[in-house]
């Protein structure tokens, strides 16, 4: 694509690609850490470091959540973490060198979550599902005009030549 406004919208659609594999890289690498420790007990500091009381709904259900975490658990998530991470990066790099197939791969998977993102923010409004939706429909949108802009360009030559020329 030849337009270097485009060019730079789709690396900046990369640099968010990349931005979350590095953050669920760090969050995979953090339950590694876990490993062989009692993470309810953790969860249980946390709590209280955050003057939350254990007692209310949350904060019980967190550290509920951390007493069922085992360590083939942990190691299990974070495989996941990292192949989200892999896969999450070849997209990132098919974007910032511009490859329809990661252009495509970005609507399909940003179109995907949407659907999920919005049945979240209908059951409780917060800033991160906000700042979630937003940001995921500007990816979906974005991609679908890049991707419209280069099957234009893609057609337009072919018909040219096929039309007789001027």
């Amino acid at each position: 694509m030849s337009n270097s406004r485009f060019s730079l919208g789709v690396r900046a659609v990369a640099l968010v690609e990349a931005a979350k594999a590095a953050l669920v890289l760090l969050a995979g690498f953090g339950l590694l850490a876990l490993i062989h420790h009692d993470v309810e007990a953790l969860a249980a500091k946390l709590i209280a470091r955050l003057h939350l009381n254990a007692a209310n709904r949350f904060p019980r259900i967190f550290i509920d959540a951390a007493s069922r975490l085992t360590d083939a658990r942990l190691w299990f998530l974070a495989s996941m973490a990292l192949v989200y991470a892999i896969v999450r990066s070849i997209e990132a790099y098919g974007l910032w060198r511009e490859r329809a197939w990661a252009e495509w791969f970005a609507l399909v998977t940003g179109g995907i979550y949407l659907p999920i993102e919005i049945y979240e923010l209908l059951h409780g409004v917060t800033g991160v599902k906000i700042g979630a939706v937003i940001v995921n429909l500007a990816v979906v949108a974005y991609m679908g005009l890049v991707l419209k802009r280069r099957n234009a360009a893609q057609a337009a030559p072919s018909r040219y030549n096929a039309g007789g020329g001027r």
